[in-house]
């Protein structure tokens, strides 16, 4: 964690590089502002997930690398506490991104929603706790940046493709729509999708919302199972 405040590389992914893409995005959508409106819940979702999961993904890598994990787990505290705690620190950062990506995409793109701004908040908020763990986890297999890289395909690329970004669910093919509704992101877009352009609150996506938490869980207990020394 202490990375993430000394190293301006770091510093940078963590509020310049999401604001750059996003940029982009607004650029590319000038006079479409309406499909902007539309495709705004996928995007949020897909950048909030990719930019916390290379965030925390890499911070850890570098907690492992300076022996800082390792002395950690000679102490009598459990691996579980251990995770719990790096989750509580890397959260405060990813939390930070994930505002920073909400606030840029409603107030400097100026994109149209219908629901309440803290329910989209709180609904982000699970996503981003999932990809924290997500990224603690992966990162455990990785013992340098560019291995860390390397899991974007496997473990994010499916998930953009699946979720309905670019193709409706329920126009794949059976076994893709049967792989897609397991995929925390899918559930991810959907939600913010009926929460932003249909209006609807917190209890009316409370499927999608206990699919993230559950994701989230199963995620912060394999990264305590599986963490180990450099």
């Amino acid at each position: 964690m202490r990375q993430i405040i000394r190293d301006r590389r770091t510093l940078a992914l963590l509020v310049v590089v999401p604001v750059v893409v996003m940029s982009l995005v607004g650029l590319s959508f000038t006079e479409e502002s309406q499909i902007l409106d539309s495709v705004a819940p996928a995007l949020l979702a897909t950048f909030a997930m990719f930019f916390v999961f290379i965030l925390t993904g890499v911070s850890f890598l570098r907690e492992r690398m300076e022996g800082t994990l390792e002395r950690l787990l000679a102490t009598p505290v459990g691996r579980t506490d251990v995770i719990l705690g790096y989750l509580l620190g890397f959260l405060l950062f990813a939390a930070l991104q994930a505002t920073i990506i909400l606030l840029f995409t409603i107030g400097v793109l100026k994109i149209h929603y219908a629901g309440a701004l803290w329910e989209v908040f709180v609904f982000l908020m699970a996503l981003t706790i999932g990809s924290v763990n997500l990224g603690i986890f992966v990162s455990t297999y990785a013992r340098n940046e560019f291995q860390v890289m390397q899991f974007i395909p496997l473990v994010l690329a499916p998930q953009i493709f699946l979720s309905g970004i670019f193709l409706p669910v329920e126009e794949m093919p059976g076994y893709l729509q049967g792989l897609a509704k397991v995929l925390p992101l899918t559930h991810a877009v959907e939600g913010l999708r009926e929460i932003m352009l249909h209006g609807k609150g917190l209890g009316d996506v409370i499927t999608e919302l206990a699919v993230l938490v559950v994701f989230a869980v199963i995620m912060l207990i394999l990264a305590a199972t599986t963490v180990r020394r450099v």
